[in-house]
């Protein structure tokens, strides 16, 4: 019995864990759906972390639990994950978004729990446990979602350019403030549908792993989805300013029409994703749909210097999290 309810307290401690880490995602990840709303000034902070919030939360209605489905049972092999695999990823993944949150990088936290499982596993069982067609199509978004991102933004961009190219600059700044409303709600609608599943994911494959879900079953638990939804909801509430300087200010100079572009575009971007169920970084999708809406106005409006950080930032956020993984896995074997 003492056995029986050490191991169910290691579970409610690792879901405790996941949910700080979706709240700590909403958090971190705050400046990716906010940033370019408040830097054109069309809403004030804190009304653009109240807006974003709901947004995250109303996504909860929207979408269908595909990504949660590819990080619950798409990434490893059945039987191979337990609380140590679990644990280890968490760490692995929370250890990297504090990093980059306290230096205000824009990295992907949803590449950093991916990260973090590929790490863990790999420390367990070796690279065979690991499902290769959902750690490639994760890998292949890494570059897709910034280039789809940032075609989306600049030919947004180019199109409304065209379409308004009679109105005067005044008039173009008054429709556009109305309408980044709109672009800023549903960039944050696919933020909360994407990266609030990653979550719902890692405690669905906890929960299949420690008896208390049914492997063949369709959908995880209803209380981990409000769970996560709303853990999400809260982070973004609290906001990341750091990040908020870097995406909105550092980029690119941004206006209301430039804030629709990019936003509309990485919305769009992030329902695609989200539809076919790949665990996508709203980070990226946002810097590309940035850089994107700047390139369209002239190469130089584009400070590539703080574009190319980021991507350094990218490319090292799932071997950098994979690594402290591994370490948190041996580690939890010792004590647990």
């Amino acid at each position: 019995m003492a056995t029986v309810q050490v191991a169910l307290w290691v579970v409610v401690v690792l879901v405790v864990l996941a949910i700080a880490f979706d709240f700590m995602n909403g958090f971190h990840d705050a400046a990716n759906s906010i940033a370019t709303v408040v830097s054109t000034g069309v809403l004030k902070p804190g009304q653009a972390v109240v807006f974003a919030a709901f947004f995250n939360l109303v996504a909860i209605f929207v979408f269908h639990l595909s990504v949660a489905a590819t990080v619950g049972k798409g990434i490893v092999q059945p039987g191979v994950v337990d609380v140590h695999v679990v644990f280890g990823a968490l760490v692995g993944a929370i250890s990297w978004n504090f990093v980059t949150w306290y230096y205000g990088i824009p990295s992907s936290s949803s590449h950093a729990l991916i990260g973090g499982i590929v790490g863990a596993v790999i420390a367990k069982a070796g690279s065979g446990a690991l499902i290769a067609s959902g750690i490639w199509k994760t890998v292949a978004f890494i570059f897709i979602s910034p280039l789809l991102g940032f075609f989306l933004g600049s030919f947004m961009m180019v199109v409304v350019a065209w379409v308004f190219r009679t109105s005067t600059p005044s008039r173009v700044d008054r429709w556009f403030r109305r309408l980044q409303i709109i672009s800023a709600g549903a960039y944050s609608l696919g933020h909360g549908g994407n990266d609030a599943q990653k979550t719902i994911g890692i405690i669905w494959m906890l929960l299949i792993a420690t008896g208390y879900a049914a492997a063949d079953a369709a959908n995880p638990p209803t209380w981990t989805i409000v769970a996560c939804y709303t853990a999400i909801a809260l982070g973004t509430m609290f906001g990341g300013w750091r990040i908020v300087k870097t995406m909105g200010q550092k980029i690119t100079k941004l206006k209301p029409v430039g804030g629709f572009c990019a936003e509309t575009g990485g919305a769009l971007t992030l329902f695609l994703a989200t539809a076919l169920g790949i665990p996508v970084s709203t980070t990226h999708t946002i810097t590309g749909a940035i850089v994107g809406v700047g390139s369209t106005q002239r190469a130089s409006a584009v400070r590539w210097g703080v574009a190319g950080n980021i991507v350094w930032a990218w490319i090292f956020t799932i071997p950098a999290s994979a690594f402290v993984a591994a370490i948190a896995y041996w580690i939890g074997i010792q004590v647990f």
